[in-house]
C-alpha cells in the first residue's frame, strides 16, 4: 500500500497522534522510494524534531543528503517566524516612508506574539518547499505535527489566500482613488501642485506591495491547488492499536476530508504480536477490538499493520532494514 500509493503521487504527508512513529515511518518510506531510483526530499514540520535523532546526524533548515538520491530537512517553527519577520520587516522598511522605521519595528516585535504566528510562517516555508521541491525532486515526503496541530495548517491555505486577496483588492481600491486624485491636481498662483502630490511619486511603492501580495497569492495557490490534487498528493494516516489514537485518527480523517486533503490510507504502527504468551495475546486482542471501532469508521481507507520490534530504529542501517519490511508488506 505504502510503497505504491508514493509512486502514484509527488507529495505524501504523514500525520498522527504524538508518539506513534510517523517520523520511522515516513522516513522509511522516503528511503525505500529513493533506493528504488526516485529523488525523494524528507521534510520534517513537526516542531519537536526527531528526524536529527532518527538519522543519527545533524539536520537542519536546509536540505542534506541522508543516503543516495534521499535529502532532508527540518523546518524549525522558531527559526521560520524569525526568518518570516526578518523578511517581511525589511520589505516594509523599504515600502515605508524612513521616518517610521520604528513603528515597522514595533509592529514586528507585536507580531511575534501574535496567535496563530508560528502557523502562518510555516505555512509560507511550507508553500516555498512544495514550489522548489516539485522542481527538484520526484517525490516530497512530509513528517508533520500531532493531528491537532497538522488540521490546522492543513486548513490555513484557503483562510490565507482568502486574507490575501481581500488585501490585493484593498490595495486596487487605493490605488484607483489615487488615481483620481491625481487627476483633480490643479496649480497655485506660483504654478505649484496643491493635491495628489508628485505624479507617480507612490507609484513604484505601490507596484512593489502588489507583486509581493500576488508572489505569496501565487505561492499559495500553488499549495492549495497541490493539496487538493488528489491525483498528486496523499496524507496517509499513522496510529497506533489504541483506544486514543484510533479516536484521534477518526477525528483527523473528518478535518483532513473537510478541507478536501485525499487520504491515502492507514498505518497501524507497533502492532503486538499474538503469539508471544498470554499476556501479549490479551494486549493483541484488545488492539483487535479498537481496530475494529477504526474499521467502522473508515471502512473505504486501504490499511497497513507494522509490528512492534524488539530494538529501536536509529540510523541509516536500522531504517533500511525497516524499508524493506514494508517494501516486503507492500508486495503482498
Amino acid at each position: 500500500m505504502l510503497l505504491s500509493l508514493a509512486r502514484r503521487r509527488r507529495v505524501l504527508f504523514f500525520g498522527g497522534k504524538g508518539g506513534v512513529g510517523k517520523t520511522t515511518v515516513a522516513a522509511a518510506v522516503a528511503l525505500a522510494e529513493a533506493n528504488a531510483g526516485q529523488r525523494v526530499l524528507l521534510v520534517s514540520t513537526d516542531p519537536a524534531h526527531n528526524l536529527g535523532h532518527l538519522w543519527n546526524r545533524a539536520v537542519g533548515p536546509r536540505p542534506v543528503r541522508l543516503a543516495p538520491g534521499l535529502e532532508g530537512l527540518e523546518l524549525d517553527p522558531e527559526r521560520v517566524v524569525d526568518e518570516h519577520l526578518a523578511e517581511v520587516g525589511a520589505a516594509l522598511r523599504r515600502l515605508m516612508p524612513e521616518h517610521l522605521a520604528g513603528e515597522v519595528d514595533r509592529h514586528m516585535a507585536l507580531s511575534r506574539e501574535a496567535p496563530g504566528m508560528q502557523e502562518a510562517a510555516l505555512l509560507e516555508r511550507i508553500a516555498e518547499t512544495v514550489e522548489q521541491g516539485l522542481a527538484d525532486y520526484e517525490l516530497l515526503v512530509f513528517d508533520t505535527a500531532p493531528s491537532g496541530h497538522t488540521a490546522r495548517l492543513m486548513a490555513l491555505p484557503e483562510m490565507m489566500s482568502a486574507w490575501t486577496e481581500g488585501l490585493l483588492a484593498r490595495r486596487e481600491r487605493a490605488a484607483r482613488f489615487d488615481t483620481a486624485l491625481s487627476n483633480l491636481e490643479s496649480e497655485d498662483a506660483l504654478g505649484e501642485r496643491v493635491l495628489g502630490g508628485e505624479p507617480g511619486a507612490s507609484g513604484s511603492r505601490d507596484d512593489r506591495i502588489r507583486h509581493l501580495l500576488n508572489r505569496r497569492r501565487e505561492r499559495l495557490a500553488l499549495l492549495r491547488e497541490t493539496l487538493a490534487d488528489a491525483a498528486l498528493t496523499a496524507f496517509v494516516i499513522v496510529l497506533a492499536a489504541e483506544r486514543l489514537p484510533v479516536l484521534e485518527t477518526l477525528e483527523l480523517a473528518h478535518k483532513l476530508r473537510a478541507t478536501g486533503i485525499a487520504i491515502g490510507g492507514l498505518v497501524v504502527n507497533k502492532r503486538t504480536p499474538g503469539d508471544a504468551g498470554d499476556f501479549l495475546a490479551g494486549r493483541r486482542a484488545q488492539e483487535d477490538a479498537h481496530l475494529r471501532t477504526l474499521a467502522e469508521g473508515l471502512p473505504e481507507l486501504p490499511r497497513m499493520e507494522l509490528p512492534l520490534l524488539a530494538r529501536d530504529i536509529v540510523g541509516g542501517e536500522a531504517l533500511e532494514a525497516f524499508a524493506a519490511s514494508i517494501r516486503a508488506q507492500d508486495a503482498r
